[in-house]
């Protein structure tokens, strides 16, 4: 069994930046096949950023330069850096392993 468990969403102006953590728990061989995703009000869930290639991280056109995934296989933590934020991007994101998800971890961008 894994569990997958996000942290550190909230409230940020325009312009701010937040780190979004995962926790990666459980029967774990290894930490492949991780990603971020998340999901706008009323909105499909969307992918933000995955590792390809051996650990290659790519991203959403939406995000790109302005957020970074990486990760610390050593903790079996997965990170999604912010920066730059804008309210397009409140959304509820959620952190996969595999097949697996976490519950989510709501970001909302306002002034």
């Amino acid at each position: 069994q894994v569990q997958v468990a996000e942290s550190g969403g909230g409230l940020v102006q325009p312009g701010g930046s937040l780190r979004l953590s995962c926790e990666v728990s459980g029967r774990i061989e290894s930490m492949y096949a991780l990603g971020w995703y998340r999901q706008a009000p009323g909105n499909q869930r969307d992918w933000v950023a995955t590792f390809i290639d051996g650990g290659r991280p790519i991203y959403a056109d939406s995000v790109k330069g302005r957020f970074t995934i990486y990760r610390d296989s050593a903790k079996n933590m997965v990170y999604l850096q912010m920066t730059g934020l804008r309210p397009e991007d409140t959304a509820v994101y959620y952190c996969t392993f595999g097949t697996y998800w976490g519950q989510g971890t709501q970001v909302i961008v306002s002034s």
